[in-house]
């Protein structure tokens, strides 16, 4: 029971938060008497993103921005997994590429953004490459770390009883990196989103931000508080996707026992 009030609570209490927000905002708006084509009021807000929703309006520019943020997350984490393991495993290549990808890092990467459109061209491509190259760098460093921080007391008793390198990296250094490589996950699907909008923003002519961009010429801020409102909901989602695989795969980590045991 105090586990299950907990959790009620923690949904409870952002949800009043929310709403007492969303309250002073409509009063607020309507006290003061602000143009609606500078900060629109929620109900206002609620109701074009209802009318956009049944209409169709944006359901086709949130598939854009959705399948792009799924094919350049995957594409981007895999690559950031598959470097990270053959850096952490071989110090040669740790010393020649490892500090090359961290200057690579240090390169805003929506100063690329015009530079990635004339070489992929518009809409899916370019997004999809700019997203694999925001999501990169958080996952590839959480795993490095993860991985070579494996406890080496386990690591010398599998090589004592013969084990081979693949049977060590898969029973010991992948489980107890997971921590660290979902905390890359997390990080990234957030950035995929920020890497989808700002592509959108630069060249595609499909996705939420081509909306928000489109909204803009036309002063109808309503709509663009509506887009936003969509692309938070697809952040939250992807967060709280990551987080119950995590649950699931890691589920040795703290917390996460008693939390099973709670469970009726």
């Amino acid at each position: 029971m105090p586990m299950r009030n907990k959790r009620l609570g923690n949904v409870l209490l952002p949800t009043v938060t929310a709403l007492v927000f969303l309250a002073i905002w409509q009063v607020g708006v309507g006290f003061l008497s602000v143009p609606s084509y500078l900060i629109p009021t929620p109900w206002s807000v609620i109701v074009v993103l209802t009318q956009s929703l049944v209409s169709g309006f944006l359901w086709g520019d949130i598939w854009a921005t959705v399948s792009a943020i799924i094919i350049g997350y995957a594409v981007g984490c895999t690559l950031a997994f598959l470097c990270a393991a053959a850096v952490s495993e071989f110090s040669l290549l740790e010393r020649a590429f490892y500090p090359l990808i961290v200057a690579f890092q240090s390169v805003p990467k929506v100063a690329l953004a015009p530079v990635i459109v004339v070489w992929f061209g518009f809409d899916l491509a370019s997004k999809v490459v700019l997203i694999c190259l925001i999501c990169f760098f958080p996952c590839f460093v959480n795993t490095v770390v993860g991985l070579k921080s494996c406890p080496t007391d386990l690591i010398d008793l599998y090589r004592a009883f013969g084990a081979r390198r693949a049977q060590i990296f898969w029973s010991i250094k992948v489980p107890s990196a997971l921590t660290q490589i979902f905390a890359g996950l997390e990080i990234s699907v957030v950035l995929a989103l920020l890497g989808a909008v700002v592509a959108e923003f630069v060249s595609s002519r499909h996705g939420l931000g081509h909306v928000i961009q489109a909204a803009s010429a036309d002063f109808n801020v309503a709509l663009m508080f509506a887009s936003v409102v969509v692309l938070s909901i697809i952040g939250v989602l992807s967060t709280q996707l990551i987080a119950a695989i995590r649950h699931r795969v890691a589920f040795w980590e703290p917390g996460q026992s008693s939390a099973r045991t709670s469970a009726p």
